[in-house]
């Protein structure tokens, strides 16, 4: 390659980098870098992850910048109900004079959402694990939270774009083992859509997979997917141990969306890479899979 073509080749790169990282809302991430504090001590006092309740937050309030939040502290759409006894305003909603709760301080909207999923309407959130972000998403929307087909899948895309995951673990004991007092352990090793992967298990880690297989973790991260090695792995989740396929395997050839689906989870579970497979269903990266679409797979 001649040194012309290089820098070209440079420069678009550059370009697509550029254009990968304005994706990301700035609003947004001013929002959690203002709130995450708050959302993480809501969860050490009522086991909500912090993650959901900053995805909750961002989606219901648009990032604080919607007409309830700045009018009237309310980051998480919650109304009135028989039991409200404070301040209230009126606006159109499922219906033309939908009643909303008004709050002194955001403070006191954050603890009123959290006493809000306390209520038994909601008592099966609480059987799942804190740091099982997908499961609460998915239980927020069967629950009845908001009416919206694609709560749940809107909830978990927050998560995973903004990396919400990491708030989960601060209440959690700090600071990752190192390779000199891990115990490297033997994994099994399967087969799957001609990939090779492994398991993980419960309290699993990308560290730790990398560091048993003899992986470097940025291999390990690039073949799945995931932007960083605190991205939280459940009990049964896949990691694939070499790079995903630009199309299923036959006869997988369209799915049908699910709640709590995502485009990675999605990815995964087909062994696809994530680029390939918004490139064959034509979306961009802020599209939300919702509850019935149809995706390509091939």
């Amino acid at each position: 390659m001649n040194v012309r073509k290089f820098f070209i080749l440079f420069f678009l790169l550059g370009i697509g980098c550029s254009v990968a990282a304005q994706t990301k809302n700035k609003s947004f991430i001013n929002y959690i870098d203002r709130y995450n504090t708050l959302a993480v001590e809501q969860m050490g006092k009522y086991k909500i992850p912090a993650s959901i309740t900053l995805a909750q937050a961002l989606l219901e309030s648009g990032g604080g910048l919607s007409e309830l939040a700045r009018s009237s502290n309310n980051h998480f759409g919650i109304k009135c109900h028989a039991d409200w006894t404070g301040e209230r305003i009126y606006r159109r909603d499922d219906t033309p004079n939908d009643c909303f709760r008004v709050y002194p301080t955001v403070e006191d909207s954050y603890e009123d959402h959290s006493k809000f999923l306390t209520r038994s309407r909601y008592a099966v959130l609480f059987t799942y694990d804190i740091k099982d972000y997908e499961s609460w998403a998915r239980g927020l929307q069967e629950c009845g939270y908001a009416t919206d087909k694609a709560y749940a899948n809107k909830l978990i895309k927050y998560v995973e774009d903004y990396e919400l995951y990491v708030y989960d673990y601060k209440s959690l004991s700090k600071g990752k083992n190192s390779s000199g007092n891990q115990q490297r352990r033997t994994r099994p090793t399967y087969l799957t859509h001609g990939l090779l992967y492994v398991v993980a298990d419960a309290n699993d880690s990308f560290d730790q997979i990398a560091y048993d297989m003899k992986f470097k973790v940025k291999n390990l991260l690039k073949y799945n997917d995931v932007p960083q090695a605190d991205f939280p792995l459940k009990k049964g989740d896949i990691v694939y141990l070499e790079k995903k396929k630009k199309k299923a395997d036959k006869p997988y050839f369209t799915y049908v969306v699910k709640v709590g689906d995502s485009m990675h989870r999605i990815s995964q579970r087909y062994g696809i890479q994530l680029k390939n497979l918004y490139k064959m269903n034509k979306k961009k990266s802020d599209y939300v899979p919702v509850e019935g679409d149809v995706l390509k797979l091939r």
